[in-house]
């Protein structure tokens, strides 16, 4: 029997960032994950905005933004007119690439044990895990990070609720353009003209190499539509967006297309002794709306900055403690803006109704305003400047 403090079962986004943290702690911790290195899978590919600021609490995040690219500037498209040019703080990188930068922050004095999970007992005092190596764990308390698998959640009774399935699709690939070295844009966001497209957005941004393109859509995974953009990506792409050719120039699709359904789901009876449940294996997130690296980040900056520091203070690991986190005022928020921004951006997107038109419209005049605005200011810095250079060149010729 081994012993520890904290078990991290899944070694993804939220295990991984947990157990570095809690290695440079100097708590305790054993993460658990059948892979050595990551395998290739569809998830987040890029970091922004609000989620840098929670990778930065969680002292993590000189490592992975160095490994990540930074596009520095965004074309925004709606109606197949180009309506703004804005900075970004977009850093894109495969998924795999983000989970390998965070197990090298991971102390060398934190066990990772390459295995699965095969059984799993709680108490309101040690947790018991039995791998499929044959090695017995005994800790504290169990962290599951297994993302969508639901597998060990039903050993312990857990149950996945789907509240709205296949809530969204997303479709991942490189694209390359035709006759010349590089597009014109340093990345590129595409907002559907109408609603019957049941498209979301297209983004495309540098990550590693590559202008990689995500293109988040609303249909069923048995739609004939997926097939045939299998088949003929470059046209379906431009039948669904007519507008999109004048912004990217001829290109081609450079690797295979890959498909990613989700659901948004949650867990029912999660609250128990000894075991507390991070990320996805919590609750999901629509790709769409953005938000499951802010909900993963949230997730572990509170529970490994605040709670397991101070449950780890006293005896016991019962179910008052363990409440403690899930009624967390800002993890409660965090989940919320999440599920409200899936079902908003949906119906933003593909709702035909008056109201959601009227919506769409002015989404699209507010960033035309602001484009304006800021072409405005960009021409009159630029003027400045050379204004200041030929008052310099007369004063001294």
């Amino acid at each position: 029997m081994r012993y520890t403090d904290v078990a991290i079962i899944g070694g993804g986004l939220a295990g991984s960032s947990a157990a570095a943290m809690l290695g440079r702690a100097c708590i305790a911790t054993v993460l658990i994950d059948p892979h050595p290195v990551y395998p290739s899978e569809l998830r987040c590919e890029k970091l922004s905005g609000e989620q840098l600021d929670l990778l930065r609490k969680t002292g993590l995040a000189d490592v992975t933004l160095n490994a990540a690219r930074l596009d520095g500037n965004v074309w925004e498209a709606r109606f197949g007119q180009l309506v703004a040019r804005r900075a970004s703080d977009q850093h894109g990188l495969l998924y795999e690439t983000l989970v390998s930068s965070l197990r090298a922050q991971i102390p060398s004095d934190t066990s990772c044990i390459f295995a699965k999970v095969s059984a799993i007992s709680n108490s309101s005092e040690r947790q018991k895990l039995v791998l499929s190596n044959g090695q017995e764990i005994s800790s504290r308390l169990i962290v599951l990070a297994t993302g969508l698998n639901v597998g060990l959640r039903r050993t312990i009774a857990m149950k996945r609720h789907v509240i709205s399935p296949c809530h969204s699709i997303t479709l991942a690939y490189n694209v390359e353009p035709v006759g010349r070295n590089s597009f014109s844009f340093p990345a590129l966001t595409y907002w559907p003209a109408r609603s019957s497209s049941r498209m979301a957005y297209l983004t495309a941004f540098p990550i590693e190499g590559a202008m990689r393109v995500n293109l988040m859509v609303y249909r069923e995974m048995t739609d004939p539509w997926l097939s045939q953009f299998r088949q003929a990506p470059e046209q379906t792409m431009l039948a669904m967006m007519p507008g999109l050719e004048g912004m990217m120039g001829e290109f081609r699709v450079s690797s295979a297309v890959k498909i990613r359904p989700a659901d948004l789901c949650v867990t029912e009876n999660h609250l128990q002794p000894g075991i507390v449940l991070v990320g996805d294996a919590f609750a999901t997130s629509c790709p769409a709306a953005g938000t499951g690296a802010t909900k993963v980040f949230t997730d572990v900056e509170r529970l490994c900055n605040l709670y397991i520091p101070q449950w780890l203070a006293s005896d016991g690991m019962d179910v008052e403690k363990i409440a403690a986190f899930y009624a967390d005022p800002e993890k409660r928020a965090c989940d919320a803006r999440s599920l409200e921004k899936a079902y908003q951006l949906r119906a933003l997107s593909i709702d035909p109704g008056l109201s959601w038109q009227a919506r769409r419209w002015i989404r699209f005049l507010a960033r035309l305003a602001q484009g304006s605005v800021g072409a405005i200011g960009e021409r009159l810095t630029a003027g400045s400047i050379e204004k200041s250079i030929e008052i310099k060149r007369a004063a001294h010729p």
